[in-house]
C-alpha cells in the first residue's frame, strides 16, 4: 500500500466517479481503475459498490476514507512544518467560506502583512467545508452554522440577528415585528438546502410544526435582496445585509419573534493541525476584523 495508491483512492472516493477521478489526477483512467482494484485486493474487502460504470462508496469504503483522509493529512502537515522550518517560501493559506464576502475585511489587511503569501479560497457548503478541513485541503472553515467534532476547534468570531426581508408595499411591510406562525403561507426566496439561511428558515419552521414555501432557491445569497425586492417572495437575510445596503435597500426589514434567530461566525481548523506563521497571522486578523457591528 503505497502513498500514490491512498491519494488515487481519496480522490476518487470524492468524486466517486472514475473518469472525473482521473482528470483531476492528470492520468490515464484504466491507470486509476487498476490502481483502485489492486488496493481494494490488497485489503481483502471492496470499497465501492458498482452498478455497470457507476461506483459509489461503500461503508467499508467510507471508514477506510476516514483513516486514509487523517493519514495523508497528517502527512501533508508535516510537509509544511518542514517547509516552514527551512524558510521555503513566504508559504500558504487555504480558507473555505459559505460566502467569500465575509473575506473582504481581513484579505486586504492580510496581503499588507503577508506580501507573497499564496491565498487559496473555496466557497463550500457546510459538510464540503468539512471535508476540506478532514483532507487538510484548507486551514481554515468560516462556518456560519455549527460545524463540530472530536478533531476540530473553532472560535466564535461574530453573532448577529438575522432578520425577515419583505417587499415594499407587503402587507407585513408596516409592521416591526412578526412571528413565524404568521408567515406559514408565504412564499419564500433562499439559499440551496444545506447554506446556512436555508437550514436557519427550515428550523425555525419547524419549531412551528411548519415546512416552508420556497419558490427562488439558488447560491447567490447577495441577490436575494434583489428578488426579494422584485416580488419574488420574502427572505431571511443578517442584520450586516441592512447595513450594508443602507438607503439602497429594495426590501422592508422585520424582527422575527422567534429564539435563536441569528447567526454565529465561527472560523473552525483542525486540531493539531500545522498552522505556519502566515495561517497564524490570518486567524488573529479574521478575530479582529469579522466583527459585524450591532444592528
Amino acid at each position: 500500500m503505497d502513498l500514490l495508491s491512498l491519494r488515487y483512492f481519496q480522490v476518487v472516493a470524492r468524486h466517486q466517479h472514475i473518469s472525473r477521478a482521473a482528470e483531476e489526477l492528470r492520468v490515464a483512467q484504466p491507470s486509476v481503475s487498476r490502481t483502485i482494484i489492486r488496493l481494494e485486493s490488497e485489503l481483502g474487502i471492496p470499497l465501492f459498490d458498482r452498478q455497470g460504470r457507476r461506483i459509489r462508496l461503500n461503508e467499508h469504503g467510507a471508514a477506510f476514507l476516514r483513516r486514509v483522509e487523517r493519514a495523508l493529512a497528517e502527512l501533508d502537515d508535516a510537509r509544511r512544518e518542514m517547509a516552514d522550518a527551512a524558510g521555503d517560501g513566504p508559504g500558504r493559506v487555504a480558507v473555505a467560506a459559505e460566502t467569500l464576502l465575509q473575506l473582504a475585511g481581513v484579505l486586504p489587511a492580510f496581503r499588507e502583512r503577508r506580501p507573497g503569501v499564496e491565498v487559496r479560497l473555496f466557497q463550500a457548503p457546510l459538510e464540503s467545508m468539512r471535508r476540506h478541513l478532514r483532507s487538510a485541503e484548507v486551514d481554515f472553515a468560516l462556518a456560519s452554522q455549527p460545524l463540530a467534532g472530536p478533531e476540530l476547534c473553532s472560535v466564535e468570531l461574530a453573532r448577529e440577528e438575522v432578520l425577515l426581508a419583505v417587499p415594499p408595499g407587503h402587507p407585513l411591510a408596516g409592521r416591526e415585528r412578526v412571528t413565524v406562525a404568521e408567515l406559514a403561507g408565504e412564499e419564500f426566496v433562499s439559499t440551496r438546502a444545506g447554506h446556512w439561511q436555508r437550514s436557519l428558515l427550515e428550523r425555525l419552521f419547524a419549531r412551528e410544526g411548519l415546512a416552508p414555501r420556497v419558490v427562488c432557491e439558488g447560491d447567490e445569497a447577495a441577490a436575494t435582496p434583489e428578488l426579494i425586492g422584485a416580488g419574488l417572495g420574502i427572505g431571511l437575510m443578517p442584520a450586516v445585509a441592512r447595513r450594508t445596503l443602507g438607503e439602497r435597500s429594495p426590501v422592508t426589514w422585520l424582527r422575527l419573534d422567534a429564539a435563536d434567530c441569528h447567526r454565529t461566525l465561527t472560523l473552525v481548523w483542525r486540531e493539531g493541525a500545522h498552522l505556519s506563521p502566515a495561517a497564524l497571522e490570518f486567524r488573529r486578523l479574521a478575530m479582529e476584523r469579522i466583527m459585524p457591528a450591532e444592528a
